[in-house]
């Protein structure tokens, strides 16, 4: 019999275990694994910012063109206000409860790491690359967004005026060659997760895994609280009752968590959406599908959270400034998420290079990727639902009888 293949997520788990066992009983002798860790980390950003752009590209340039009325500008204006909010609610929630605080990464860094200088003007200009190849070859992620939504919004427009044009065919079939690539690249991760923790371990020893438990916890209340104040908007503005909207959505809930994916819980989500909390059918087939691509609150927050607990294990201090970068940064990254293996990892990937920190860092949460990712879809396929019936209420879309039935 043909030998069943083990998931992604148990292949990392097993790595960091047996990571770990290799570093404490190896000791610096297992410093030598390194270079596969950073072969493995130069691999996963080689197609980075092509992924990137082409997911933007792809996102917004196949919205259809009734979804670019006002309904559809609301969508989109709720959407990225959402999701910039969780970003700074999990800035403030790692700023007051401090998960990486106890351990001094910059000690094992050689010369401490400062963080990035930034002044609001720079950041804003910045934000425009003068080039959009050298913005993809440097890695500027967030110029590299800027442009994919400008080019976006042409390509609509474009294939409403030639709607037989094969351009954005093309785009989707190069962004599957990208995808694949990225899938490619993961196969090895497990191998490459391994020999970051065991090279890790032998100079740092366990007390490097004493955070991630703190970690996640403030994860958790963050995500918790984040859905309290969302409930809290929802029973004001909307008029609804949030213990029976918790009880409404308690099946796509529970299968968020279950399958830890967005696109999976999307069919029972449009289902529910309609029969149990009295949606239209127009509000659900707009809003929820378009959410999947440009409404991550989970991942802007996940993002944000990881960030700011490395630069504490780096002993390094934000300013105000910086932090609202973490908070804009992540929300802009979020935007390009892809449904690939280990997508949690490659976002981080994209993310902490561009704040001044270590990129090996992101190994060592590979072993609670699981249970990061349980929290960071159900805040995303929540966060859809819960915008949708903002929504829907503004355009008196809401059915009250069906939610109260």
């Amino acid at each position: 019999m043909k030998a069943k293949k083990l998931p992604m997520v148990t292949q990392i788990v097993i790595a960091v275990l047996l990571g770990i066992l290799c570093g404490l009983f190896f000791g610096q002798a297992a410093s030598f694994l390194k270079i596969l860790g950073d072969l493995f980390l130069r691999l996963m950003q080689m197609a980075i910012p092509l992924l990137i752009v082409g997911q933007i590209i792809q996102a917004v340039g196949g919205i259809a063109p009734k979804e670019l009325t006002r309904l559809g500008g609301k969508t989109i204006a709720v959407f990225g206000i959402s999701s910039l909010f969780a970003a700074a609610w999990g800035v403030l929630m790692a700023v007051f409860f401090a998960p990486g605080k106890g351990i001094n990464f910059s000690q094992a860094a050689g010369e401490p790491l400062q963080a990035q200088e930034i002044s609001i003007s720079e950041t804003v200009i910045n934000f425009i690359p003068t080039n959009i190849f050298d913005a993809l070859s440097k890695g500027s992620i967030i110029q590299i967004i800027v442009f994919g939504l400008f080019f976006g919004v042409a390509l609509n427009r474009f294939m409403q005026k030639k709607p037989e044009s094969a351009l954005y065919g093309l785009l989707v079939d190069l962004n599957e060659v990208v995808i694949a690539i990225i899938r490619y690249v993961m196969i090895v991760a497990p191998i490459g997760i391994f020999a970051l923790i065991a090279s890790t371990i032998s100079s740092l020893g366990l007390q490097i895994i004493l955070p991630l438990g703190s970690y996640l916890l403030v994860y958790g209340l963050a995500t918790v609280t984040f859905l309290g104040l969302w409930l809290v908007l929802l029973t004001v503005y909307c008029r609804i009752n949030p213990l029976r909207l918790i009880k409404n959505m308690k099946n796509m809930s529970v299968m968020a968590l279950a399958t830890t994916s967005s696109a999976i819980t999307l069919p029972i989500a449009m289902e529910e959406s309609q029969n149990k909390l009295g949606l239209s059918s127009r509000i659900t087939n707009l809003v929820l599908p378009l959410g999947m691509s440009l409404n991550s609150n989970g991942s802007a927050m996940h993002m944000a959270i990881t960030v700011m607990t490395i630069a504490q294990m780096y002993q390094i201090n934000f300013d105000g400034i910086q932090m609202v970068t973490v908070a804009v940064t992540a929300t802009f990254v979020s935007l390009a998420n892809a449904v690939v293996p280990g997508a949690g990892l490659v976002s981080l990937a994209i993310i902490v290079p561009q704040l001044g920190l270590p990129i090996e860092s992101i190994a060592l949460f590979a072993g609670v990727e699981w249970f990061v990712g349980m929290l960071r879809t159900i805040l995303n396929v929540n966060s859809d639902v819960y915008s949708a019936l903002l929504i829907a209420k503004s355009a008196d879309e809401l059915d009250h009888r069906v939610f109260n039935q």
